[in-house]
């Protein structure tokens, strides 16, 4: 089985397993510890919370402040735009902040959230029918 562990150093690991579980995560236990959480966005995708302590035992190179550099961000594709809607508004409620407006294009709409330590997640419902009919027309 393939799966992704998305490494992240968070400054409260309680609060923002609570912010992930209202985007739709669950706590993954198998690989959860008292300073390391694992939130589960399906079985291959997963989330590692890292306290900063945790985190940087081991790294000589400081950790970046996500809330004034670009770090990497991350794309969560969901089955329509209701459910777009519904995730970002629970993050925010959550204590995440929505960056810039959605972005609306013919075939695809994209909210962006930021968690509480500054990650960008980007919320997308993608119509793949109406991408390869616009794809074969160019």
């Amino acid at each position: 089985m393939k799966q992704i562990f998305i490494n992240l150093p968070i400054k409260d690991i309680e609060k923002s397993m609570e912010f992930y579980t209202q985007l739709g995560f669950t706590k993954y236990p198998l690989f959860t510890f008292d300073d390391q959480k694992c939130m589960a966005w399906d079985e291959n995708i997963l989330v590692m919370l890292h306290s900063k302590e945790f985190n940087n035992s081991e790294n000589i190179k400081p950790i970046v402040d996500t809330k004034k550099y670009l770090a990497p961000s991350f794309t969560l594709p969901v089955e329509s735009l209701d459910k777009v809607n519904e995730i970002i508004e629970r993050g925010l409620e959550a204590g995440g902040t929505e960056p810039h407006p959605m972005v609306d294009v013919q075939y695809m709409q994209v909210r962006t959230i930021e968690d509480l330590d500054g990650y960008s997640w980007g919320v997308i419902y993608l119509d793949l029918e109406e991408f390869r009919n616009l794809k074969s027309k160019r």
